[in-house]
């Protein structure tokens, strides 16, 4: 049983590498798993390990031979992707109400006032963003929801920046993923193409945030 356990705990940590087995032993079910690990990765704040970017592109790979079907994969981890940081916006607003309600000491009241104000300001762009980013797109709505951002500025920019993040890794992965080269280095590939387009604009935001904390 803890074998059986600790095999299916290993194959969703690393489902990308695993996708075609379980495309064969589990057929369309597969899809119900690929949604369940997007929607908990992006909304569960313990689970950024959880593979993202690099499943997206394989998937798409796996549209090119017909395993799976584009639009409905496209559509379905997008509704996952929206639910997720939709349920980590609220958990985190849930646990910023009381936040702000409490006369702590160890509660710093003044840094959760500036990053209220940051993410009012630059809070579309960090959604946005975050989503090519491994780790930060966990815990960005989830300081959004600490923070307060007005929840239709928080879903326009969700939903934005769910559909730019799934639609351009399953198309890339349907166009790309099956180039011997690309299947064999997908994770250095991945990480590369998805830091150099995010980490200049990361840059410039983290600037920004050091000068809002610095501002009396």
């Amino acid at each position: 049983m803890i074998d059986s356990l600790w095999q299916f705990g290993d194959i969703v940590i690393h489902i990308d590498k695993y996708l075609d087995v379980v495309i064969q032993q589990y057929g369309n079910w597969a899809y119900g798993l690929l949604f369940g690990i997007v929607f908990a990765e992006t909304g569960l704040v313990i689970a950024p390990f959880l593979p993202g970017d690099s499943l997206l592109f394989i998937a798409g790979a796996y549209c090119a031979t017909n395993h799976f079907q584009y639009w409905f994969l496209c559509i379905g981890l997008l509704i996952a992707a929206i639910a997720g940081n939709t349920v980590n916006y609220f958990i985190g607003r849930w646990i910023g109400e009381r936040i702000f309600a409490s006369e702590s000491r160890w509660i710093d009241q003044n840094a959760l006032r500036k990053t209220h104000l940051f993410y009012e300001k630059h809070g579309g762009k960090t959604i946005v963003l975050a989503r090519f980013v491994p780790i930060i797109r966990t815990f960005a709505p989830f300081v959004a929801g600490i923070s307060k951002m007005n929840q239709a500025r928080f879903q326009f920019f969700n939903i934005s920046g769910a559909a730019l993040w799934v639609f351009s890794l399953v198309t890339a992965g349907l166009f790309f993923g099956n180039i011997p080269f690309i299947k064999q280095n997908l994770n250095v590939i991945v990480m590369v193409g998805v830091g150099a387009a995010a980490l200049p604009v990361l840059l410039a935001a983290f600037i920004k945030i050091f000068k809002t904390f610095q501002k009396k």
